[in-house]
């Protein structure tokens, strides 16, 4: 099918595939249509069907309280029955060169490990390479559950045939039923990505600050593997608050002391605790970390106060958690174009 895109600034077209959701197919064509979450939820895919016709694949979509008139879609869920005009309300430019473009993979689960009971960590290997940027997630979809769901990876490789996932459970949720409910390993998923513009690379040459919750820590983990690769804690300062409600609900603080060993003191890491008080054996065992007790946007806040001076702020979390930190970092005079952001809902 050929779709065409009228958006504020100019008119794209683009070919679509029976079934391909139609900002898949215009990702994959380098086209730089609006998203943020690509799975449903936020909304900012939506886009107005001017002729043709277009298939939902997820009627009860929770961004559809976005739209406005029946005529309006999620450009995540509706794939293109017949040729199709639509329009979308913002600017839209060609995905810049050398970015990667997302494009549809096909991956095996190779391991999984319980982190918490709660929290679990996937390795998938791909059947071919895959160049991401630090910070980037990925579109997966498993057998027999419907829908894609975003997955941050963890690690960071260039040219990268395996990647890592972490996974947090929700009550009631069908890839948590799926993922918790049985072992994975040896099962094949399919991917599409990598998306995200909550983006590392070292040439930005700022001081980072992440602020995470729960299995919102992936993208961050991704961010400190690449800066610890190029040096880049040698000439800049980083600062990691990793928020859990109690400890038994904390993971990778290995991987973080690691971290901070090979990263030097130019490299802080904390570890919020919102509903405890750190008992004084983990100061013990962690002592290349902080903790605190508190909301993790408060705890930065605190943590961070005059120290915004050329700083770049990652966050990541449920909604709420990055609301609230935005305000706080808005109210600390951190400018928007340096607050990167994704929400998993």
């Amino acid at each position: 099918m050929k779709i065409q895109v009228n958006a504020r600034n100019r008119a794209y077209a683009f070919d679509a595939t029976e079934g391909e959701k139609i900002l898949y197919a215009g990702l994959s064509d380098a086209i730089g249509l609006p998203y943020e979450c690509a799975s449903g939820t936020c909304g900012t895919c939506k886009a107005r069907l001017v002729s043709g016709e277009v298939v939902d694949g997820w009627p009860e979509a929770p961004g559809r309280k976005y739209l406005k008139g029946d005529d309006e879609f999620l450009m995540c869920q509706c794939s293109a029955k017949t040729d199709a005009s639509i329009e979308v309300a913002s600017f839209v430019q060609p995905i810049a060169a050398g970015v990667s473009i997302p494009a549809a993979l096909k991956g095996i689960i190779s391991t999984t490990r319980q982190l918490t009971p709660d929290v679990i960590h996937l390795q998938v290997k791909l059947s071919q390479t895959v160049e991401f940027d630090a910070g980037q997630f990925m579109m997966v979809q498993v057998p027999g559950v419907p829908g894609f769901r975003g997955w941050s990876m963890v690690n960071h490789q260039r040219g990268a045939d395996n990647l890592e996932f972490i996974v947090k459970k929700k009550p009631g949720g069908g890839i948590s039923e799926w993922l918790f409910g049985k072992d994975c390993a040896g099962v094949e998923v399919e991917l599409f990505g990598p998306l995200g513009q909550a983006t590392f690379y070292p040439g930005l040459l700022k001081n980072i600050l992440c602020i995470a919750g729960g299995s919102g820590i992936a993208g961050m983990l991704s961010i400190l593997s690449r800066a610890a690769q190029n040096d880049y804690f040698k000439h800049h300062k980083g600062n990691v608050f990793f928020g859990v409600h109690t400890l038994k609900d904390a993971f990778f603080l290995d991987e973080f002391s690691r971290f901070r060993q090979q990263c030097g003191d130019n490299l802080n890491v904390t570890i919020a605790l919102s509903k405890e008080a750190p008992p004084d054996s983990v100061l013990n065992d962690y002592p290349q970390l902080k903790f605190d007790t508190g909301y993790v946007h408060d705890i930065a806040g605190r943590h961070m106060q005059g120290n915004y001076q050329n700083v770049r702020a990652y966050l990541a979390g449920p909604p709420p958690m990055v609301d609230a930190t935005i305000r706080m970092l808005l109210q600390a005079r951190l400018t928007s174009d340096n607050i990167c952001y994704d929400k998993f809902s």
